[in-house]
């Protein structure tokens, strides 16, 4: 489907979001914003147009990444997924995704391997696809204000400015996360970064 497979990867980065400018700036496109800043901070743009994504290789600390953003819309996630890590066989293990957390406060970042998808319809399409073995980076940005608020509503909502700020500011922590993970150093990825909230989850 997609012709010979001339390259390997060591990883898979994903970056989740919604496609067009509608969703620009948005709650659920924190994973898009996340993507941007990285391939910025690496000298490249994901722009590629390849695996139902955006896409772009580079290299992380010596490490052959495949860098994408789902083009698919968030809830059919898995499908760009799955097309990338068949082609060039990059086992579930070794893909990394980058998801908006509400369950988390802005500010804060957390990285699991495995679990549920807490209600996060791209990661619950991917978790119907792929085995739930791969790396997650779950970038909080608040619940919602009040239980009657739909939550639709609040994961298309924009981010305000004093939240977007907190977003940018863990931004280059969360590369650094990237730069430990490749290279196989979750577990130290994990102690530095993973920090407490308020909320248990």
């Amino acid at each position: 489907m997609f012709g010979i497979n001339t390259a390997t990867y060591d990883n898979l980065i994903v970056f989740l979001g919604n496609p067009g400018d509608k969703y620009e700036n948005t709650r659920h496109n924190a994973g898009f914003i996340i993507g941007d800043y990285i391939a910025t901070k690496l000298g490249v743009t994901i722009e590629k147009e390849k695996f139902l994504s955006k896409t772009v290789a580079t290299t992380i600390n010596g490490q052959k990444c495949l860098l994408i953003k789902p083009q698919t819309f968030m809830n059919l996630s898995g499908d760009a997924i799955l097309a990338a890590s068949n082609y060039y066989k990059i086992p579930i293990e070794k893909v990394i995704v980058v998801q908006d957390e509400v369950a988390l406060n802005v500010g804060i970042f957390r990285i699991k391997i495995g679990g549920s998808c807490a209600g996060h319809n791209g990661i619950r399409d991917i978790l119907e696809k792929v085995e739930d073995k791969f790396i997650r980076i779950r970038v909080g940005v608040g619940e919602k204000p009040s239980k009657e608020y739909d939550i639709i509503n609040w994961v298309l909502g924009k981010f305000p400015k004093e939240d977007r700020d907190k977003i940018d500011e863990i931004s280059p922590d969360i590369l650094n996360a990237i730069e430990l993970i490749v290279c196989g150093n979750i577990s130290k990825a994990m102690s530095l970064y993973n920090k407490t909230n308020t909320k248990k989850v």
